[in-house]
């Protein structure tokens, strides 16, 4: 069984970098799946910012949509694998109308069954101002849930701050 870690924060919390702390300490292999889909040239650059900070010692898998299947195809036993980021897999999935509930739980019981490492990011965004859309505030309302159930089945939780890590679980 797969060792998961969840970490979650606001943007630009340094969750990004303490997942990739965390993974240089690994002695296996490393492997990054990358959910961002690059929709405009800011979006591309902060792609790109993400490649350059990597070592050439990981393998990129990028999965906007299939998170589960690219996992289990990522996983083995020395493995390290990054899933970065939850938040944009799940607004990924709502705007392709897929469940987004279902998803997630599906993701939960792949992680259960999988051998490895895996570290997912996330963003906390229900700590700012209600959203003033209803997209927006069910788009809160789904990262929430999810990272709910995920925070239950990791066996780590870490909520960042100001670049440091504090540990939930």
């Amino acid at each position: 069984m797969a060792h998961t870690i969840l970490i979650i924060g606001g943007a630009r919390s340094g969750k990004s970098g303490h997942a990739e702390e965390l993974a240089a300490t690994h002695p296996g292999r490393r492997v990054y799946i990358a959910t961002a889909e690059a929709g405009d040239e800011e979006m591309a650059m902060r792609i790109e910012a993400h490649r350059a900070r990597r070592e050439d010692e990981w393998t990129t898998i990028e999965e906007p949509l299939e998170l589960t299947s690219a996992l289990r195809t990522a996983t083995a036993e020395d493995a390290f694998v990054l899933v970065d980021c939850l938040t944009l897999w799940l607004s990924n999935l709502m705007l392709a109308r897929r469940d987004v509930g279902s998803e997630v739980a599906d993701l939960c019981d792949v992680m259960k069954a999988l051998p490895g490492r895996i570290c997912l990011v996330s963003n906390e965004v229900g700590l700012g101002i209600v959203p003033d859309t209803p997209l927006g505030r069910c788009f809160r309302d789904e990262a929430g849930f999810a990272n709910q159930m995920l925070a239950r089945e990791a066996d780590e939780v870490l909520f960042m701050v100001a670049g440091l890590p504090m540990r939930l679980k």
